[in-house]
């Protein structure tokens, strides 16, 4: 667990106790031993990867833990051109990894991107998508109540923010749009719904839900030139 970045490759192959084992450090990045606590280092991240195709040995990755990913990337097959890339790396000479960036520098970028600007109207507009992962039926869309078994934590809407301000952050901005908050609400949201059966035996995703969401919420028009004012006036 003490190292930057934990790397958990195939975690759907590790027994429940040792996933479960990761809960406390993913949310409160400490470890527990007996009666000693002892933090790990800053930045922490997990990062891990899980196999879609094989169900033989593997556990089922209980809720809780899930829900402590902050997004969730489909990786799909490359395309030729990646896939050359690839091939050509791995059938070459490595190359030797060189130093990009020290984790003091990397600390600091994260406290910038913490000060990009978010206006309340694009708080309230990832709460409503959330909220509409609950009570689909509130927004017009009761058709997919059967279809979900349990909407989204409050976790989705507090990382759907701290993400779309990273997104702008590194898009140059120090200001959120309504765009980096569209761009990030799949890899957010979409492994936080807990679907039905019925879902499974009807082949509707996630993403599919979602995506009708995210269609039926009004997109919030952001006054950021009244934000900007405010702050060249102090």
């Amino acid at each position: 667990m003490f190292t930057n970045l934990l790397l958990a490759d195939e975690i759907n192959r590790a027994p429940a106790k040792v996933q479960s084992a990761l809960l406390e450090v993913m949310q409160e990045r400490q470890v527990t031993i007996g009666r000693e606590t002892f933090k790990v280092p800053n930045p922490f991240l997990v990062l891990a990867t899980q196999n879609p195709i094989e169900t033989e040995g593997t556990y089922a990755l209980p809720e809780a833990q899930v829900d402590r990913f902050m997004l969730k990337v489909l990786v799909g097959y490359p395309n030729p051109t990646e896939e050359f890339v690839i091939v050509e790396r791995m059938t070459g000479t490595l190359q030797t990894v060189q130093k990009v960036l020290t984790t003091e520098q990397l600390v600091e970028l994260q406290k910038k991107a913490d000060q990009v600007y978010v206006d309340p109207s694009l708080i309230e507009y990832a709460v409503k998508l959330v909220n509409a992962t609950r009570s689909p039926r509130d927004v017009g869309l009761t058709d997919l109540e059967r279809y979900i078994t349990f909407g989204a934590s409050p976790r989705a809407s507090i990382n759907l923010i701290l993400t779309a301000k990273a997104l702008a952050f590194v898009r140059g901005r120090s200001y959120v749009l309504p765009q980096d908050v569209l761009d990030m609400a799949l890899d957010v949201i979409r492994h936080r719904l807990v679907l039905s059966y019925e879902a499974l035996s009807d082949e509707v995703t996630s993403d599919e839900i979602l995506t009708k969401i995210l269609d039926r919420i009004p997109i919030p028009v952001v006054p950021l030139n009244e934000h900007f004012n405010v702050r060249a006036n102090s």
